[in-house]
């Protein structure tokens, strides 16, 4: 088997392990696509998976096919990102083929029903770290923590559209770059002269 072969059935495998085991949909992935790509298989680092994070968040679409569609589009171009993304929807679409074709046997049962509420809490905790943990990656401080608040009233109190938040915090942070940037220092020539 050829090295890409190789890279293209381990992402394959990767995500579709992480789509297989990981409930409460695309947020509640995170932390367990930081450890596989970023800390077990280290196809990319932790500040680019941040990246990753805002732009699969930025785009139409599922959360979590979005961010291995990126992933594997870096490991193996529209090969890979079609792999990845193959892996991380297939589990999902055996398990809600199989739910509705035997929904109606289980539909009533009282311990499903229990399962389903045991599972609830453990979904809020798995999307509250990687949220915690972006925060942290994404170096808030005085200056930039009241952006997620007010962000986050916007949207809960107000009834703002996400959209209009995602495309405000992206053209302010494009001017905020524009205006904060360093300009580029000269080159110099070997005789040092500019």
């Amino acid at each position: 088997m050829s090295n890409v072969a190789n890279l293209n059935w381990e992402s394959f495998r990767t995500f579709f392990k992480i789509g297989m085991f990981t409930l409460g949909g695309g947020y509640a992935m995170i932390p367990l696509i930081e450890e596989e790509v970023v800390g077990k298989h280290r196809w990319i680092g932790k500040d680019e998976m941040l990246d990753l994070i805002a732009i699969a968040q930025s785009c139409p679409g599922v959360f979590a096919i979005n961010i291995s569609i990126f992933v594997g589009y870096k490991l193996n171009k529209v090969r890979g990102a079609v792999t990845c993304a193959m892996g991380t929807a297939l589990p999902s679409f055996l398990i809600i083929l199989a739910i509705a074709i035997f929904f109606h046997q289980f539909e009533d049962n009282r311990y499903i029903a229990a399962m389903f509420r045991g599972i609830r809490p453990a979904v809020v905790a798995l999307i509250a770290v990687p949220t915690f943990n972006m925060a942290k990656q994404a170096k808030l401080n005085r200056f930039t923590c009241w952006i997620p608040v007010v962000s986050a009233l916007l949207i809960w109190l107000l009834g703002v559209s996400p959209i209009w938040i995602i495309i405000v915090a992206g053209a302010g942070g494009y001017v905020w770059g524009r205006l904060t940037a360093t300009p580029n220092p000269p080159h110099f020539n070997g005789e040092g002269k500019a």
